[in-house]
């Protein structure tokens, strides 16, 4: 990584300053060659008034700042150039700072460069991606954690247990001939059993993690005209969705998106759930049906005013599609203004049910804050692991596999070649989610999703 990269960061708005990065062995000497040769003495972390030359002409005065390696975010020699947000000017810097040797750099490189240098392991390199996508505060809280190396830790744990182990059993294989044991089979077991409950806890918290990244999938169901394009306005706070008497008005699923207490939600707004000979909205039914078994949240939405047994077994039918799903389900009597009385038994025992009324807004918070409950948000702000990257989960259930293996085997005497090589498999989809074990092509994947400049 002998070449020195540059990137720019387009700059907006009226005053707005334009950064251009440069990191590389040679980037303070790339520099220097604009800024004067002073500039190569710089000293680490500090900061410098220059004027920014091509050819002896004045382009701009800039700040320079110098990291030098490895005190720096990629770990080589860095340095970060402020001009005048003018596009003439950044354009005419980074065409000069390349013709006097740097390389544009390619996508994620600067990150790539960080995990090459061991700045940051593979899962917090990802973390930097998400940090850069988050758009809510519960979204850039989990990027921080894991960016910060919580995630890597309790991996890094797991693994210096089981190659604890596995060195133990391959110690064995040198001494077969005189049948001695190293690993005490029942702590092996015991850890494995123990890894497996861990991981098994990592793999489930992916459903909240990744709603969490992308935005809580909150399906509103319900009978036609209960108010649900009512409520899908008053929580987007935008007339989103057509409000009509009429039923069978939405016969496909409108969704949007709305921050509430710092969680991205996608509401989606479906058609209303009855049965009908209309071709279209039966189609539209299907499809409220197929969004509800994918949302992490279903509001089902119900007439205060209206008989409950009816909703109450429609209610019932719903959660029955529902089972064996990670689904929190949420009552929501609506039209409460227009109650005379609001009931003290729930339609379904240990379903949460409260009552708003969409169009005056009244229950409102008491609306949001079940959805934060329903999602235990607290778990954020609470240091636990928390799984958001789809790579991660399914090295996690490689790892999985490959121990309820090596468990099996134990458990049926297996040779200890046999125990070892299902450990080392475990250790190696452990080692893919920090970068202990890369590839080309799984690096290039990773980073070519970055921004140019990251």
């Amino acid at each position: 990584m002998e070449d020195t990269i540059v990137a720019l960061s387009t700059p907006s708005g009226i005053g707005a300053i334009g950064v251009i990065r440069l990191s590389g062995q040679n980037a303070i000497q790339t520099v220097a060659k604009h800024l004067g040769s002073q500039f190569n003495s710089a000293e680490a972390n500090s900061v410098h008034f220059h004027r920014f030359r091509i050819n002896d002409a004045v382009l701009d005065e800039v700040v320079a700042t110098v990291f030098r390696s490895p005190k720096s975010y990629t770990g080589e020699n860095v340095v970060e150039l402020s001009f005048h947000g003018s596009s003439y000017i950044l354009n005419q810097a980074l065409d000069a700072l390349i013709e006097s040797g740097a390389k544009l750099a390619s996508p994620g490189e600067f990150t790539q460069r960080a995990f090459l240098n061991g700045k940051l392991d593979l899962s917090q390199a990802e973390a930097v991606a998400d940090l850069i996508a988050s758009e809510s505060e519960a979204e850039h809280r989990l990027a921080m954690h894991q960016m910060r190396g919580g995630f890597s830790k309790e991996i890094a744990l797991l693994r210096e247990e089981l190659i604890h182990f596995a060195s133990l059993i391959e110690l064995e294989l040198d001494f077969s001939e005189e049948d001695v044991e190293f690993a005490n089979r029942e702590q092996l077991i015991a850890l494995i059993e123990k890894i497996l409950a861990y991981i098994s806890r990592l793999v489930d918290s992916f459903r909240f993690g990744n709603a969490m990244k992308n935005g809580v999938p909150v399906a509103i169901i319900g009978k036609p005209n209960v108010g649900k394009s009512t409520l899908l306005n008053l929580l987007l706070n935008d007339d989103r969705a057509i409000v009509s008497d009429i039923a069978g008005t939405t016969r496909d699923a409108i969704e949007d998106i709305a921050v509430i207490e710092g969680i991205r939600y996608r509401f989606i707004d479906t058609a209303g759930i009855r049965e009908t000979e209309d071709t279209i909205e039966a189609i539209g039914v299907r499809k409220s049906l197929e969004r509800m078994k994918a949302a992490s949240i279903v509001l089902y939405l119900f007439d205060a005013n209206e008989d409950r047994p009816s909703h109450k077994k429609t209610l019932e039918e719903l959660i029955a599609q529902l089972d064996q799903l990670q689904v929190e389900v949420i009552a929501v009597g609506n039209k409460r203004d227009l109650a005379p009385s609001l009931p003290k038994v729930p339609l379904i025992e240990g379903v949460k049910e409260i009552y708003i009324s969409a169009k005056t807004g009244d229950g409102l918070e008491q609306l949001t804050a079940s959805l934060g409950e329903a999602m235990d948000v607290g778990k954020i702000g609470s240091g636990a692991v928390v799984v958001t990257n789809a790579r991660h989960v399914q090295a996690l259930k490689a790892t999985q596999a490959a121990l309820q293996q090596s468990l099996a085997g134990i458990e049926s005497g297996i040779s200890g070649d046999l125990v070892a090589a299902d450990i080392r498999q475990a250790l190696h989809h452990l080692g893919s989610i920090t970068g202990e074990i890369s590839t080309d092509d799984l690096l290039g994947n990773i980073f070519g999703k970055f921004c140019i400049g990251k």
